[in-house]
């Protein structure tokens, strides 16, 4: 049977999922092709190809040229990160939110960005350093550099009215995630940014995005002591 009201490539996914779940299909079992799931759940097969990547990116099934899906024998736990907007992550909290921009320019990536982002040599992108407030206290800065020639529409953005991070969680998907969290002692230089004390412990949250094999941008983001990252599953 047809099932119409399906049409999302989020809701074909989590279906798909739930049959492997359940053992309609077991581990090894070659799934359905594409063009068949996309006449069961009654959508286009694109619907049903960007689930199944999903799905593959995951390690739920995997994917050969000329070979079909299979179900994997052996599935990969992966956690799946969704990136705060820093602007909701506050007034959730019942703040008033704030942003500052500190400064942008163009500059030759580093060669930590480098490093980041296995780039082989120096390549010319955004870099932007901002402040998020809460309740007119500084809450968190991120230091950002953005690729231009992978999201050039940044350009044409009013970065002293939006802030990179929400801009680029609604505009710019990516497709791999590198993220690294620790703490370490506040600076002086932290101190006059973040209106904390040298020595202070501070959360720092580097994260590097691409969409397939072209990069994104890569944050460092410290947070005022006493931040908390909370996530559920």
């Amino acid at each position: 049977m047809t099932d119409k009201r399906r049409h999302s490539w989020t809701e074909i996914r989590d279906s798909i999922r739930q049959m492997i779940l359940d053992s309609t299909y077991g581990p090894g079992d070659k799934l359905p092709r594409d063009e068949e799931f996309a006449a069961r759940f009654g959508c286009a097969r694109s619907t049903v190809h960007r689930a199944m990547r999903d799905l593959a990116e995951s390690g739920v099934v995997e994917r050969r040229r000329k070979g079909g899906t299979m179900v994997r024998r052996d599935p990969v736990t992966r956690a799946t990160l969704n990136i705060p907007i820093t602007r909701l992550e506050v007034e959730q909290k019942g703040s008033v939110y704030q942003y500052q921009l500190i400064r942008q320019s163009v500059q030759a990536t580093t060669p930590a960005i480098m490093a980041n982002f296995g780039l082989p040599e120096p390549r010319a992108m955004l870099r932007v350093e901002a402040l998020h407030l809460a309740d007119s206290r500084p809450y968190i800065f991120e230091d950002r550099w953005i690729c231009l020639e992978t999201v050039p529409e940044i350009a044409s953005v009013d970065l002293t009215r939006d802030s990179a991070n929400e801009w680029l969680v609604r505009n710019r998907p990516y497709s791999r995630c590198d993220l690294r969290l620790y703490a370490r002692p506040g600076t002086e230089s932290d101190s006059e940014v973040l209106q904390s004390n040298a020595g202070d412990a501070l959360f720092v949250m580097e994260r590097t995005t691409w969409i397939g094999e072209e990069p994104i941008t890569s944050l460092r983001a410290v947070a005022h002591p006493g931040y908390q990252l909370v996530t559920q599953g």
